[in-house]
């Protein structure tokens, strides 16, 4: 369990330079960090499971090896992000925007894209079992399997 509080992060934060705050390798896990701007951040290896992540700006942030099993990530705004061998399963991805982001080798088992913009994203090597992909934007996604809907929940 993480011994920062949300206060401790917005401090963090505010006192870092403008190109994002590190928090890499930071324990986050269960913290309420709903629509904070992390954007650019550096938080790859940090461990955001069971974070309430709804809202955030996380645009271009650096989120690989991190730990986001079942974080609440709906409505967030991942653009352009890295998020490679991350760990997002069973994570509520609803209507997140994760267009142009690097999701390969990203373990998404279970979570919940329903609604999500994947546009441009790279899904090479995504575990993609039991995903809920339905009204998903997948346009322009690379590396999706032939055989989709063998993997997803629902509809793409």
């Amino acid at each position: 369990m993480s011994e920062l509080t949300r206060l401790d992060v917005i401090k963090i934060i505010a006192t870092s330079p403008a190109k994002g705050v590190i928090l890499r390798g930071v324990d986050l896990s269960n913290l309420d960090l709903c629509a904070l701007c992390l954007a650019e951040a550096d938080l790859s290896y940090a461990n955001l499971s069971n974070c309430n992540l709804s809202k955030a700006d996380l645009n271009k942030a650096n989120l690989s090896k991190a730990n986001l099993s079942y974080a609440d990530l709906s409505e967030a705004t991942i653009t352009g992000a890295n998020l490679s061998e991350a760990n997002i399963s069973g994570a509520d991805l609803r209507t997140v925007n994760l267009a142009n982001s690097d999701l390969r080798k990203a373990d998404l088992r279970g979570a919940n894209l329903r609604g999500a913009i994947l546009t441009g994203a790279n899904l090479w090597q995504a575990d993609l079992r039991d995903t809920t992909m339905i009204y998903a934007e997948l346009e322009g996604a690379k590396g999706l399997p032939v055989n989709i809907q063998e993997f997803l929940k629902g509809k793409t």
